[in-house]
């Protein structure tokens, strides 16, 4: 059986209407989205310059991407789920493996 971890959830009108967690539900999803253009955007990037404009925007976008989920988890409408430590240490087994087979390998 999973556990989760969560916080107690925070109550919100069920109307049609968007409520508090509906908006940062989707203001989360949509800083997901820009992250990763930006995070794109910087590899691309050929001009030292564009790339530490677009860099600055980046860690700002994702100061705002952790917030929006720190403000979720505490409000108990974002939960995680517990590993145990048995399936943690065979993912990690496993992906070392791949690491092994890597060509670029320190």
């Amino acid at each position: 059986m999973t556990q989760k971890i969560t916080n107690p959830a925070t109550p919100v009108p069920q109307t049609p209407a968007l409520n508090d967690r509906d908006l940062l539900t989707d203001m989360l999803t949509v800083e997901k989205y820009i992250t990763d253009a930006y995070s794109t955007a910087m590899n691309e990037s050929s001009h030292s310059r564009l790339f530490e404009d677009v860099f600055s925007i980046f860690e700002e976008s994702q100061r705002c991407q952790r917030d929006i989920f720190n403000t979720m988890f505490a409000y108990g409408w974002y939960s995680l789920e517990a590993v145990d430590a048995q399936k943690l240490q065979q993912t990690y087994q496993q992906f070392s493996g791949y690491m092994e087979q890597s060509p670029y390998q320190n």
